[in-house]
């Protein structure tokens, strides 16, 4: 799968709106890494996202 595809399946799975399709799709792959690494990342920057707006909220 392309680098872009894997994110928007995150992205569309962190949001519950992955299709049956699509999450079949990803099950069929033979490496959850690149899921599992783009996942971390993802949430990663939306927590830095969060707390980088209540700082500036505060300030």
């Amino acid at each position: 799968m392309s680098p872009l595809k894997v994110v928007a399946s995150v992205l569309a799975a962190l949001f519950g709106v992955q299709s049956e399709a699509n999450r079949q799709r990803d099950f069929s792959q033979t490496s959850p890494l690149p899921f599992i690494l783009t996942g971390v990342v993802l949430v990663t920057l939306f927590v830095l996202g969060l707390i980088a707006l209540v700082n500036r909220v505060l300030v």
